[in-house]
């Protein structure tokens, strides 16, 4: 298994996803969102604090001493999800989270519920919050239509490889 948030698993979470059609999940989510409803919208998430490794070359900030940085964009278009790695922070979103490694993976695990780290203030979040419920929401729905959860596809010890 590729470690979590690493490119292979990127790659990975994609293959998963490549033929879901997930317009329904998104028509759902979009009741609570003008911007969801129009049926296109863009999560992005930036991770600090991940192991060494992880973040793909070409990332805009070094791994330092409070471990890599890692940013994705999720983008749902047509019922589609499409998850890319986007280290130079060059692809717009319409809400962007900020968390920890260490919660991110925990959200990923499902052992913390992401309003309760919202509300403990653990993750920080720029621009509609209603987009990000959204996006939630349809990933559950991607879960619940592939029978798994992302941490099946994820090495919880983290990656030992660069670039892995």
């Amino acid at each position: 298994m590729p470690p979590y948030l690493s490119p292979a698993w990127v790659r990975a979470f994609n293959d998963a996803l490549s033929g879901l059609d997930l317009s329904d999940a998104v028509a759902a989510a979009g009741a609570g969102s003008l911007t969801v409803a129009q049926g296109t919208f863009s999560v992005a998430q930036v991770v600090t604090g991940g192991p060494e490794g992880l973040a793909a070359p070409g990332a805009a900030a070094p791994p330092d001493a409070n471990g890599a940085t890692v940013r994705t964009v999720l983008t749902v278009d047509g019922g589609r999800l499409t998850l890319v790695e986007d280290p130079a922070g060059a692809l717009t979103a319409n809400v962007t989270v900020v968390l920890t490694y260490d919660d991110a993976l925990a959200i990923a695990q499902g052992s913390l519920h992401p309003a309760d780290a919202l509300a403990a203030g653990r993750v920080r979040v720029r621009g509609e919050l209603s987009v990000l419920v959204a996006g939630q929401a349809v990933l559950n729905a991607a879960s619940a239509a592939l029978g798994r959860t992302l941490t099946d596809l994820t090495d919880l010890d983290g990656p030992t490889t660069p670039g892995e």
